[in-house]
């Protein structure tokens, strides 16, 4: 009996060690992707570690969906070489490495900062694939992160809005943009030139040319090549022959016949003439000129009458109206 119990006690004090290693391992590396507020339609994303060892170098894989983000720039933060991100497809690689005969870091370390320009409203994701670390023995281990990151852009004021569902359909297109990074103005009336421009991005149109046709639109404005092109499609003509008053807020009416010349340009058998009488209280404040495109615009189902069996001419056309009526146009296209 006295035999059996000192070989137990040699046995056990031959694996304490094993009973107490917990206590003295090394922590596994764990690995953090963390999104800051979005500002000026940009989000910079922080990459960092914790519980790393001998972290001399490293080069780590994202992917992303380029339809919904742009890259812009990565940043170290640390010194040493950095090579400019390899960007592939949906792919981006980052690394760094130090310089010179010194120790890798240890601990918890900020690894760099990756900024991406948001390119349409939605919600897109960056996934950080894998990271390879290498010492300063040049001993390299690649480690599977699997990390995800959502990033959001939406408008915050668009809850209980009849326009909210056609806003965000337009928006996730890339046909219209919001007036900061999450507000839209729905019911603030919008200029001749952005409804413009609105066309031209829902159109997707590229007409080839480089006149000039009004004065007053200066040909650094950011809105310079949608009015030159839609003019020479023959969707837009200007108040007078000289000027388009492209800071004006544009008219129902207005907005009804640029509408349907621009439903002609690409779908002329589908928006053709018709001879219906006007039965609206305010009729007769339809321009001339404009009589032609409300009947057809009212008849083809893209615009509608307001309160009171009233048309509204002359009244300011809102953000949320012109996005209603490029949806409808484009769901007969």
């Amino acid at each position: 009996m006295l035999r059996r119990i000192v070989w137990l006690a040699i046995l056990l004090m031959g694996t304490a060690h094993l009973l107490y290693a917990p206590a003295y391992a090394e922590a596994a590396p764990i690995y953090e992707l963390i999104a800051g507020k979005i500002a000026n339609g940009q989000v910079t994303l922080t990459v960092s570690g914790k519980n790393l060892v001998e972290f001399y170098g490293y080069e780590a894989e994202f992917s992303y969906d380029p339809e919904s983000l742009e890259l812009l720039e990565f940043n170290s933060g640390r010194e040493g070489f950095a090579i400019a991100p390899i960007v592939k497809n949906n792919k981006v690689i980052i690394a760094h490495t130090k310089i010179g005969d010194v120790a890798g870091d240890r601990g918890n370390i900020a690894i760099g900062t990756l900024t991406f320009k948001l390119k349409k409203y939605g919600e897109s994701t960056v996934k950080w694939e894998s990271i390879k670390v290498v010492t300063g023995q040049a001993q390299s281990t690649t480690t599977a992160v699997g990390k995800r990151v959502a990033i959001s852009k939406a408008f915050a004021d668009l809850d209980g809005h009849w326009a909210k569902a056609d806003i965000e359909w337009l928006a996730m297109k890339g046909i219209i943009e919001g007036v900061d990074d999450t507000h839209f103005k729905p019911d603030a009336e919008v200029t001749r030139a952005q409804f413009v421009a609105m066309m031209a991005r829902a159109l997707k149109l590229q007409v080839s040319t480089t006149v000039d046709p009004f004065d007053d639109v200066p040909q650094d404005a950011w809105y310079a090549d949608a009015v030159r092109n839609a003019y020479a499609a023959g969707m837009i003509n200007g108040i007078t022959y000289e000027r388009f008053a492209p800071e004006r807020d544009i008219t129902r009416e207005e907005m009804t016949v640029m509408l349907m010349r621009a439903g002609r340009h690409v779908a002329a058998d589908v928006f053709k003439d018709v001879s219906i009488e006007l039965t609206f209280t305010d009729a007769s404040e339809i321009s001339k000129w404009a009589v032609g495109d409300v009947t057809l615009a009212l008849h083809a189902g893209l615009m509608q009458g307001g309160l009171y069996n009233k048309f509204m001419p002359q009244s300011q056309a809102t953000r949320a109206e012109a996005a209603v009526v490029i949806k409808r146009l484009l769901s007969h296209l």
